[in-house]
């Protein structure tokens, strides 16, 4: 079993004003994506300039905070939302959804094309290689926070949560799993794959497919939120059922595009 770094959510405390950890990872993983959307825009096949880039930026930056929480809302707690409205905007205390994270992004992304007259899939295969980046710093941000760890394990890796819910058991830490896949390894799958022209719509779909299957996965050793417990049969979570559909529309427009190469 490994000790679990108990790290101070709050990174700097000035009193009328806390910076959280969790904070800092989205900040991070938007700079990352930023700087490296402007090596990519300057390749000829993609012809993204600083300005349009910053602008795309800046408009999925706005996509994943609103999306992500009100995700989180509709999906994982309306019921407390609904006789909490203000604690929607505590966005200091966590509480982040990915799949309503994408769908602001989808509707930043939709607003971009409107403006800039670029195509849906040529942007979002544009963004999607350094999409992981921010999933990854994301996912740290819940660890620091101890928050969202797996069911009990006898792993070497296995630790003890601070939170009184973990119950002083050694957990799984799922977030660091998801760190890694959903993060670092799904970047290298998605860059190395996008370093060579791609039919339109195969490097979105290889991200829907490869995110879904990843976080499937992980959802098996990942306990569910307790308000909400499982679906179904002892194991099918909200994660897996919001999943399910993006393994399938990842694999159907990864087919899409490479028959319209075909033919």
């Amino acid at each position: 079993m490994m000790t679990y770094p108990d790290i101070d959510p709050v990174a700097l405390n000035l009193g009328f004003l806390q910076i959280h950890w969790y904070g800092i990872s989205y900040i991070l993983g938007i700079l990352a994506a930023w700087w490296l959307l402007r090596l990519r825009g300057s390749r000829e096949q993609w012809g993204y300039s600083s300005e349009q880039v910053s602008d795309l930026i800046f408009y999925a930056m706005l996509g994943i905070i609103i999306g992500g929480r009100l995700g989180s809302v509709i999906f994982y707690n309306l019921p407390y939302y609904l006789q909490h409205p203000i604690e929607i905007i505590y966005l200091q205390q966590g509480g982040m959804s990915f799949h309503g994270g994408l769908l602001g992004v989808f509707a930043a992304v939709w607003f971009f094309c409107h403006k800039f007259n670029k195509r849906f899939f040529n942007v979002t295969d544009f963004i999607a290689p350094v999409v992981p980046i921010g999933l990854g710093t994301g996912r740290i941000g819940n660890f620091i926070n101890g928050e969202l760890w797996g069911g009990p394990s006898n792993l070497p890796w296995a630790m003890i949560f601070p939170d009184p819910a973990a119950g002083g058991i050694a957990r799984h830490p799922s977030q660091l799993y998801e760190a890694f896949l959903e993060g670092l390894i799904l970047f290298i799958i998605l860059w190395w794959f996008s370093s060579k022209p791609r039919p339109a719509m195969a490097i979105s779909g290889l991200f829907l497919f490869g995110y879904g299957v990843f976080r499937f996965m992980v959802e098996f050793v990942r306990v569910p939120d307790s308000h909400i417990g499982y679906l179904a049969f002892d194991f099918v979570t909200m994660g897996m059922l919001l999943s399910a559909p993006m393994i399938l529309f990842g694999l159907i427009l990864f087919g899409i595009a490479f028959r319209a190469k075909g033919n």
